[in-house]
């Protein structure tokens, strides 16, 4: 019973013994394959072995560290022999984390969003609670109290090494005493209310919205909620560019066990290299967390039982068709609300949104594996289009903690958020897109474009969009000399192409449900499941005209605003740095990086908890990345892969320099003595041991 897998696969066969014979409870409702419960520890993320920064352990327990070389956490080790139970009440009560009072039954939170820094140094975030109305009290409304010292930094005035890897490791010190701490006491708004209509129960998302002044130097923010747990997060400098770290695809696709990413005193496959990111943030901070996509996936919403008779039509037009019921709208609700929830509120992943401010853009599996991909009958379908809508909608809720019948959505509206640009209406999702132009400090910014929207097989974003990302970009201060665009993705055009060959294998005997590759074709349209992805990505076919556009745009931009122009992305499951630049003719000729207004990087960081991709997918990558690709020669621009990962992660010669299939986040932050943008990719070094391994790239700063 001790092998690995064996209670995921225990679980699996339950789920799926559920799945495909859906039960009723006694009341006729059906009975949903994902609930969300209370959150009932003391600190959020479910951890026993993890202790809030500054916090110390209870009476009872003594800290001790794991044995291992990886193993950073401290552990809380029970030590109560030779006391009764009256004694280990008392101390424990004398010692436990204060509970919120009033109480509120968290079903998840807190999370924190970060939005931007405005031109008077003003930092504004949000903080996010959602409870149970059952067990909660709401009189009055609850409370976040934030304080914090001007006069405080314990970090050293330098800590990153030329390398990327950080120097003078001692922990960052939380004390506030003799520095003149401020204060700020917010009142919780009731941002939403879900209705759980099977169980007549309804939950409150608490918004609480926050301005601080920024100080000579960064600050660490302590916050509590109705004075329960204290929790802190970090505020840079006013003149200070940011430390940031970038993550995407944060869970598994289907099939795949998560107990084979797990080792050591990680009872989760999930949590391994949140852990490293979560043990360098204690060590030197993180200001803001980059969500890229695939913050969590969505596609098991098909599991749910009023969603049968949907799937196993056995023709797209059947589902093109197919009538939106009632219980098919509130199966799609109960879903999102429910695995955002379990999602949200456990693990490593939570303490993270409990300690990191994020910034977060979805892709497809935030909604459903391939969303806005699709041809458009199948988009436009009523129960497709509802997942759409019903999962856009849970995004901005979720992640962004914007509700548009609330905050509203027109172009002359002055929105809680300055940081968001409005584009079009989108085909299928009946909203505006919302993109987002952040500060990362007075010389770094970061344009998050929203992708999935507006999409369409042949449409990523609308002219629209553009048009109001493009008249935002353009009043951006002078000052500034990176941008960070966080949308492209690598070259892989070649597997589309074999894919969308009528005698693709995978397509014939997944349709004829031969030697179990079922699962290789899409449940939706019978095309190839990778050929979703494929046609996702910029340089499909349908896609590669806009694309080639875009970075034309970015080009003129960066030449006439002097400005680094650097791409961010995810998706694909491996760590790519891929790189735009001036074709010079003749072998051996180039222009120097920091004097090429085309130079461009596309770091790809992906996936911070998914499986790499099969090892023949990674080995054409690294082969056809030293072809010449003459895609953008028409402008002078040639593209290519850079040898990142000569050395594997253990330090072993690597086999595929250009791309590496480990699972990986990456930390960024700007070396102030060169103006160069640092992309520090980690990789795990061995799988579910939660150790990485440094790869740093360098955007350098405009010099044309």
């Amino acid at each position: 019973m001790d092998e690995p897998g064996w209670h995921a696969r225990r679980k699996a066969a339950k789920d799926l013994e559920q799945y495909t014979n859906p039960r009723r409870r006694h009341d006729g409702q059906w009975e949903a394959i994902e609930r969300a419960n209370p959150v009932n520890q003391a600190w959020t993320g479910d951890d026993p072995h993890y202790l809030p920064p500054g916090a110390s352990p209870p009476a009872l327990y003594q800290t001790v560290s794991y044995s291992g070389a990886n193993d950073a956490s401290p552990q809380a080790t029970f030590r109560a022999r030779g006391l009764s139970a009256v004694e280990r009440t008392k101390v424990a009560r004398q010692h436990a984390p204060p509970r919120m009072s009033p109480h509120l039954q968290v079903m998840c939170g807190p999370l924190l969003r970060y939005d931007t820094v405005e031109p008077d140094g003003t930092y504004r975030g949000a903080c996010m609670l959602v409870t149970a109305d059952a067990g909660s009290v709401y009189s009055p409304h609850p409370s976040l109290k934030l304080e914090w010292a001007p006069g405080q930094s314990n970090l050293p005035s330098s800590f990153m090494n030329g390398d990327g890897r950080v120097s003078g490791e001692g922990p960052h010190v939380n004390g506030h005493a003799a520095f003149g701490t401020q204060s700020l006491d917010v009142t919780g708004t009731e941002l939403w209310v879900h209705h759980a209509e099977n169980d007549n129960q309804t939950f409150t998302f608490w918004r609480f919205m926050y301005q601080i002044p920024l100080a000579d130097r960064e600050m660490n923010v302590r916050y509590r909620i109705n004075q329960g747990p204290q929790y802190d997060f970090w505020v840079p400098g006013r003149q200070q560019n940011m430390r940031w770290a970038a993550h995407s695809c944060n869970g598994f696709s289907a099939g795949v066990d998560p107990d084979d990413f797990r080792r050591g005193k990680f009872a989760s496959g999930f949590d391994p290299v949140w852990s490293d990111l979560l043990e360098r943030h204690s060590r030197v901070p993180y200001h803001v967390l980059i969500g890229g996509g695939d913050q969590l996936y969505c596609d098991a919403l098909i599991k749910e039982p009023e969603m049968q008779d949907w799937v196993r039509l056995r023709t797209a037009r059947e589902r093109i068709g197919c009538t939106l019921s009632d219980e098919i709208k509130t199966a799609i609700d109960r879903f999102f609300f429910n695995h955002y929830c379990n999602a949200f509120q456990k693990g490593a992943f939570a303490r993270a949104n409990g300690a990191i401010p994020m910034v977060n853009m979805l892709d497809d599996h935030d909604l459903i594996d391939g969303f806005g991909s699709y041809p458009d009958d199948i988009q436009s379908a009523p129960v497709f289009s509802r997942i759409g809508e019903r999962g856009y909608f849970y995004y901005l809720l979720f992640q962004c903690f914007i509700v548009d019948s609330v905050d509203g959505t027109d172009l002359g509206y002055s929105h809680v958020n300055p940081s968001i640009i409005f584009g079009g209406l989108g085909p299928y999702i009946k909203a505006p897109s919302h993109s987002f132009l952040t500060y990362l400090g007075p010389r770094v910014y970061m344009l998050l474009l929203d992708c999935r929207a507006e999409r369409r097989k042949n449409q990523v974003c609308s002219e629209v969009e553009y048009r109001m990302v493009f008249d935002r970009l353009d009043k951006l201060p002078p000052e500034v000399d990176h941008l960070v665009v966080l949308l492209a993705y690598p070259r892989m055009n070649f597997l589309e192409n074999a894919l969308e060959s009528k005698f693709n294998p995978l397509v014939a005997l997944g349709k004829a449900h031969s030697f179990g590759l079922t699962k290789f074709v899409n449940r939706f349209n019978a095309e190839a499941e990778l050929l979703d992805d494929l046609n996702d990505h910029w340089t499909a076919s349908a896609h590669k005209k806009e694309r080639n556009w875009l970075v034309q745009q970015l080009q003129e931009y960066a030449r006439r605003t002097r400005t680094r122009v650097t791409f961010l992305s995810g998706d694909v499951h491996c760590a790519a740095v891929g790189v735009f630049r001036t074709l010079v003719k003749g072998k051996g000729n180039t222009i120097e990086p920091k004097s090429d207004y085309r130079y461009m990087l596309n770091v790809i960081s992906s996936a911070i908890v998914n499986t790499p991709p099969p090892d023949g997918v990674l080995h054409m990558v690294s082969f056809l990345s030293t072809k010449t690709h003459k895609t953008m020669h028409y402008c002078d621009t040639d593209e290519t892969m850079l040898p990142v990962f000569a050395k594997g992660s253990e330090g072993s010669s690597s086999k595929y320099k250009s791309v590496m299939g480990s699972r990986n986040y990456c930390s960024v932050w700007r070396d102030e003595k060169t103006g160069d943008l640092v992309f520090d990719i980690r990789v795990e070094i061995e799988r579910g041991f939660g150790r990485t391994a440094s790869y740093a790239v360098r955007a350098p700063p405009p010099a044309w």
